[in-house]
């Protein structure tokens, strides 16, 4: 999976799921990827290739160190950098994750799976619902028919009926968190 779809598609983590089990991780590839890594210092992808080798293995722990190595190589690599966050988010490192987001965003601020994923780290992390229908609201005004923005919008009207006083990310009273 690359980098923009591994974002994307671990972005809720309270999407519900059929399997609660993570993925297995292929051990013989990550050693060989690893082995490949110490013998080229300079090679970047290879690095982001075990970065997400890891965390679509849910084993964000082992990610972060691979994609932190990448963008020392490549500070503007702006799918590392979004998966990244959502490794520190899994961590519950959610400051982190937002200056990560922050980061990304610095790259490019249309960016449409980093502000996707922004909605749910301020949503599920830090519980500012608000933010997060503003994030997400972004999406949907900048790539409607995406799937980012199909996700963002499925997002908002669930913050709508869930809360009746959020108006998609444009004003309206900040719900209470809810437990």
């Amino acid at each position: 999976m690359g980098p923009e779809s591994a974002a994307t598609a671990a972005a809720s983590p309270t999407s519900p799921a059929a399997d609660t089990t993570a993925p297995t991780l292929d051990v013989q590839l990550a050693a060989s990827l690893e082995k490949t890594a110490n013998e080229q210092p300079a090679n970047e992808g290879v690095r982001v290739q075990l970065a997400n080798l890891y965390y679509d293995a849910q084993r964000f722990d082992l990610a972060v160190p691979w994609y932190e190595a990448a963008l020392k190589l490549n500070a503007q690599d702006i799918d590392a950098s979004t998966d990244l966050a959502v490794c520190y988010h899994y961590l519950k490192q959610d400051d982190r994750a937002l200056a990560q987001i922050d980061h990304s965003l610095s790259i490019n601020p249309k960016h449409t799976t980093t502000l996707l994923n922004q909605g749910f780290i301020r949503a599920f992390g830090k519980e500012d619902l608000a933010g997060a229908a503003e994030s997400w609201q972004k999406v949907v005004d900048l790539a409607p028919n995406s799937p980012e923005g199909q996700r963002a919008k499925q997002e908002l009207d669930g913050l709508k009926a869930n809360h009746p006083g959020m108006n998609g990310g444009r004003g309206g009273d900040r719900p209470a968190p809810q437990e």
